[in-house]
């Protein structure tokens, strides 16, 4: 990375292609390999709270939050102070700064070593299913890498919650593996996203999606379907249960590479249960959403 290159890096939410946060050409090296438009932020990972209260401007909600969930899946937008840290393009122009301390122990190493901020977006092409395994990652992207980790399966399975700390405000931006009550317990309600939104990655319509169509809500697989069950007492061809138990967090973990497990199959389409909007489903049904382009 201190040469430039790119490196794929395992973190407890996803795979991420990582590059130096404050070297343009690596950063834009990472929007060509992944296709990503660049009006999409990318979120700044750090080694600690010193590191991200160096590079963004962190108030007392911010720095609770941080204390609260850090290291781990929360990523919070704040004002950016040095913005040579974390370069214009990384940053989408925005005077904004998406950042977080990721609690994988490879991710910290790597880190900890580098000592300065890396970029590291899901290192799945655009638009496609995050990758939470090391072949998933090497499928999508291990072409555009100069090295490549394997940090073992992805234990939280969705991107991070990301939450803006703007004007003494706290907006959720994107739903994750941080509840929103989670969140409210250390910051009372949140506002509503609103504008903010474009401050915060994965805000597309059409996101997280594979190649056959989502059919969401689905009581019962069609003929042709591949079928992404929840709960127990589900049986039949092409069926792929996020968890037999009904655990949120076991879905959660399980739901990218069971769409990808499910368009391996080439079903005319994955069909996906209703999953609960409490918790942790929040998040979960935001992916399903836009993977079957719901969310415009």
């Amino acid at each position: 990375m201190r040469a430039g290159g790119l490196v794929l890096l395992p973190t407890e939410t996803v795979y991420g292609l990582g590059a130096d946060a404050s070297n343009p050409t690596a950063v834009a090296a990472i929007f060509e390999a992944k296709g990503r438009p660049r009006f999409n932020p990318l979120i700044a990972h750090v080694a600690d709270l010193e590191t991200a209260g160096r590079i963004a401007d962190l108030d007392d909600r911010a720095v609770a939050l941080a204390r609260a969930f850090w290291p781990g899946p929360l990523t919070i937008v704040a004002p950016i102070k040095d913005a040579g840290a974390v370069c214009d393009l990384a940053r989408a122009g925005l005077d904004t700064v998406a950042i977080r301390v990721p609690g994988h122990r490879l991710a910290r190493a790597v880190l900890e070593s580098f000592g300065g901020a890396v970029v590291a977006p899901s290192a799945n092409r655009s638009g496609r299913p995050s990758p939470t395994t090391f072949a998933d990652a090497m499928a999508e992207t291990g072409d555009k890498a100069a090295a490549a980790l394997d940090g073992g399966p992805s234990a939280v399975g969705l991107e991070s919650t990301v939450v803006s700390v703007l004007e003494g405000e706290a907006r959720l931006l994107r739903p994750g593996a941080v509840t929103r009550a989670q969140l409210a317990r250390i910051v009372g309600p949140l506002a509503e996203a609103e504008d903010d939104a474009k401050r915060s990655p994965g805000r597309l319509a059409l996101h997280y999606a594979p190649d056959a169509p989502v059919r969401i809500n689905a009581r019962a697989p069609e003929a042709g379907e591949a079928f992404l069950a929840f709960g127990p007492d589900v049986e039949g061809q092409m069926i792929f249960n996020l968890s037999p138990t009904g655990d949120l967090a076991e879905a959660a973990a399980n739901l990218f590479s069971f769409l990808r497990a499910a368009d391996r199959t080439k079903p005319s389409t994955i069909a996906v249960a209703p999953i609960p909007e409490d918790g942790l489903g929040e998040a979960i049904n935001d992916r399903l959403r836009r993977a079957a382009g719901f969310i415009g």
